[in-house]
């Protein structure tokens, strides 16, 4: 009869266990109860429950009767060694009176309690092993009998079920949070749109929902590396505004070939301009009309537990096609934009031409044609500095038109006169700088960078040996011919110096070219150098 009482009492602390773990759908708070019901169950002293990640490796562990110090001193918890690993490899029932006198017995960390009566069951969801109940020392000195195994056995079938609820709700809860959080971006897509505004939204939405750590949008520059353009999260200083190489990597395959990747460490998938301290990570490509404009990247802490089935990841799809599709809405309408603005330039432009240069030289041949009609000599002098005056004017028009016909960024005439403004510093006035003819349509793409280096060799040489205190620059180009060339009222050329060191360097970039390089002396003193490349 007391044996008949003992398993009634038994019975009914594990129907009030299995209802009690069931009575919560947040999954870890089900875990730490499903640990605390194992203890009651079995009088264990020590309790713990190991999720088994897809490395067959331990991903989180969830202890009872350790205080938080003993947390603490011990440090890292289990990764699934030894005995522990038993379970894993071969997931049945395990019972051992002393753990620490087994052959795969791995040892305890420094402030760990003894243990010594040992009893593991695997917690199964249908066919997959989600994770180990572990229990340890039981209270008493005794050891762990087979009405325990049985408890255990029964409890874990009850925890299977709980959990796959409990994981069941959380992602519902978060696949409605992705529908949320793609509604917002389409939200923002039906009004006017903000490049910055909408990607920032998109990486702090992204972060929030999948519960990571860190959100990435990298935009491809249409060359072989993407830009951080926006990052949420964690931010480790330095990261914004960098650029990554997209040519290698899996990082690389997912903007070649637009497919999701899941890489287990995304510090490791690509080289950052700062380290990053991340664990699994989620790649999206952002593409529209079979064009991909860039990454989202989703990552959790190094050592987190991450889990995305199937659902989790078309849904991550869809927002990111969202994301892309505000990518692809601001772009358009910056081009918009930028059209406009082309257009009111080119209006400008071509009043300018057809009217206002018109009309000066109109001007300027009537002067020259009164120049001709005997005049004095002193009146002829003035009207032919007028004239002269008028043809610089018509020159500095007709640059302005270059300008204005020009595409807003990426313009040469832009880089030398930010060149000429940067030689302020070193030589403690500006340069007088002179653009004549389309040099920003005429020079090919690939001439341009060797511009610019030789205008700034050149303005180095003339700081550092001149001693001017004026120096002329100008850039003409010509359907046939480049000419860059830099004068200075300086002490001269010093044949020394004309043969070594950047002078040298001018002159072989003008040989690689097919042009030429001269260093001549000026008049009546200083230094000319002229450069000219064939176009």
């Amino acid at each position: 009869m007391g044996e008949v009482s003992a398993s009634r009492e038994r019975l009914r602390a594990l129907l009030d266990a299995v209802v009690g773990i069931g009575t919560d759908l947040d999954l870890h708070s089900t875990l730490e109860r499903i640990v605390a019901a194992a203890c009651r169950l079995t009088d264990a002293k020590y309790g713990a429950l190991g999720v088994v990640g897809p490395d067959r490796t331990l991903t989180d562990f969830i202890t009872h009767g350790l205080s938080k110090e003993n947390h603490d001193l011990i440090g890292d918890l289990p990764h699934g060694h030894g005995v522990l690993g038993l379970l894993i490899e071969d997931p049945r029932p395990i019972r051992l009176p002393d753990i620490t006198a087994h052959p795969r017995a791995y040892g305890f960390p420094p402030h760990h309690p003894p243990m010594h009566s040992f009893l593991g069951v695997p917690v199964r969801i249908r066919d997959q092993v989600f994770g180990n109940l572990y229990l340890a020392e039981k209270e008493g000195g005794g050891q762990f009998t087979d009405d325990d195994e049985e408890l255990m056995r029964a409890l874990s079938v009850a925890a299977g079920a709980a959990i796959e609820n409990a994981r069941l709700y959380h992602q519902t809860q978060r696949r409605q949070r992705w529908l949320e959080a793609a509604g917002e971006i389409t939200g923002v897509l039906l009004g006017e749109i903000n490049r910055a505004t909408a990607l920032r939204l998109v990486a702090e939405r992204a972060r929030e929902v999948a519960e990571a750590c860190l959100a990435l949008v990298l935009t491809d520059d249409g060359g072989r590396e993407l830009a951080v353009e926006v990052v949420a999260g964690e931010v480790p200083a330095g990261l914004a505004g960098s650029v990554v190489s997209a040519r290698d990597g899996e990082l690389g395959a997912v903007v070649r070939e637009r497919h999701i990747a899941v890489v287990e460490d995304l510090g490791a998938a690509a080289e950052w301009a700062v380290p990053l301290p991340t664990g699994t990570a989620l790649l999206v490509p952002l593409a529209a009309d079979g064009e991909t404009l860039g990454v989202l990247a989703v990552a959790y802490r190094a050592g987190a537990a991450a889990y995305l089935d199937g659902p989790d990841v078309a849904l991550v799809e869809t927002f990111a096609g969202q994301a892309a599709l505000a990518l692809e809405r601001a772009r358009a309408q910056e081009e918009r934009e930028m059209l406009a603005v082309l257009g009111d330039r080119e209006r400008i432009a071509r009043d300018l031409h057809d009217v206002v240069i018109q009309r000066l030289f109109a001007a300027g041949m009537q002067l020259q044609g009164v120049a001709l009609q005997g005049v004095r000599p002193q009146a002829k002098e003035r009207i032919d500095t007028i004239v002269e005056h008028l043809d610089t004017t018509i020159r500095d028009i007709r640059g302005a038109i270059f300008e204005l016909r020009t595409p807003v960024n990426g313009a040469l005439r832009s880089e030398v006169r930010a060149l000429v403004e940067e030689a302020r510093g070193p030589l403690g006035f500006r340069p007088q700088l002179v653009t004549d003819g389309p040099i920003d349509t005429v020079v090919p793409d690939e001439l341009r960078p060797v511009v610019v280096a030789v205008l700034r060799e050149a303005l180095s040489n003339a700081a550092r040996h001149a001693q001017a205190t004026t120096v002329h620059v100008t850039v003409a180009a010509r359907p046939d011919r480049l000419t860059v060339q830099v004068s200075d009222d300086g002490i001269g050329v010093d044949r020394d110096v004309a043969s070594v060191g950047g002078v040298r360097n001018l002159r072989r970039r003008a040989d690689e070219l097919g042009g030429t390089c001269s260093l001549e002396p000026g008049d009546p003193r200083g230094t000319v150098v002229t450069w000219t490349v064939p176009l």
